[in-house]
């Protein structure tokens, strides 16, 4: 008898979990925030193509709203940066010597170059600087690194006025070469874009590359000709290897400052410019364009958490 009460009654075995997953599928329900295909990733971006153009317009309006002058500083900065230019370089050490046209050289090279460090340092705030966007609504996050290049060129288009103003006061005349301006822009808009993105990736995983940026940006615009003719250098340095020269002209951002020189200036001739430069800055902008886009694709489940 005590046997058959100190017996524990038979237990009856837990229900199995349901399968979650196959709940979801049945119901047409997906993972928040899954990275969505390659494709339908360029068809999201392409959808809010307007919202990428307005980001950007407002960006730009916003960025001189608190300054008495308001957007004449897009112009006058690049400008101010070029007199200093010309003081150091062109004055005190003699970059200019055997530079015809020095100024217009000056000043395109400049304007040229403020385009790509300015989408580069834009693109490396791009996610961590605008985590209460990310965090808050759902869009494809390359929107962000996108517009601001995008924003970029528009300030580089709002300059160029100038830039031709200071071509004709120099005596350089409007000539049908002025019309390569746009294959070369629309080349550096999409290398710039790439790098953006992949320092947009970089950024938000680490916000402190954004303090080191502007040490490497000012290491590569010295290499890249902005202030002097890399030919020019290089050719009076005669024990240099071989390789220097060819490696300097053909690093990306010397391509394109290059390229819109001997767009505008009609004397910076084709022999100033490394061999096959169109075909070496469409493979940049492709390498930098579609390889930064897959790069920064891969993280896009990544961004804003954490």
């Amino acid at each position: 008898m005590s046997q058959v009460l100190d017996t524990p009654p038979p237990t009856t075995p837990a229900p199995a979990p349901p399968d979650l997953s196959a709940l979801a599928a049945r119901h047409g329900l997906s993972v928040s925030g899954a990275r969505p295909s390659l494709p339908q990733y360029v068809r999201q971006l392409w959808a809010r193509r307007h919202f990428i153009g307005a980001f950007a317009t407002a960006k730009l309006t916003a960025q001189y709203s608190q300054a008495k002058l308001g957007q004449v500083w897009q112009v006058m900065t690049p400008l101010l940066n070029a007199a200093v230019y010309y003081f150091i370089f062109g004055m005190l050490l003699g970059t200019s010597h055997g530079v015809q046209d020095y100024i217009p050289f000056l000043v395109t090279g400049v304007f040229v170059w403020t385009f790509t460090q300015s989408s580069i340092m834009a693109g490396t705030r791009a996610i961590s600087g605008n985590l209460g966007l990310v965090r808050a609504l759902h869009f494809p996050r390359a929107a962000l690194p996108i517009s601001f290049a995008l924003q970029q060129l528009q300030q580089l288009l709002f300059s160029m006025a100038a830039l031709f103003v200071i071509l004709l006061c120099f005596g350089i005349p409007v000539a049908a070469s002025w019309l390569l301006v746009l294959p070369a822009l629309f080349l550096q808009f999409t290398f710039n874009a790439g790098v953006a993105m992949v320092m947009a990736r970089m950024g938000a995983k680490t916000p402190d590359i954004a303090q080191l940026m502007p040490f490497v940006l000012r290491t590569w615009m010295y290499a890249s000709g902005v202030m002097f003719s890399i030919s020019h250098v290089t050719g009076s340095h005669k024990g240099l290897p071989s390789w220097v020269p060819e490696l300097l002209q053909a690093n990306p951002a010397a391509v394109y400052i290059d390229l819109m020189r001997f767009a505008l200036i009609d004397s910076f001739h084709a022999s100033q410019l490394p061999p096959h430069v169109w075909a070496i800055a469409t493979g940049w902008a492709l390498l930098a364009g579609v390889g930064g886009f897959i790069y920064f694709w891969k993280a896009e489940e990544t961004y804003g958490r954490g």
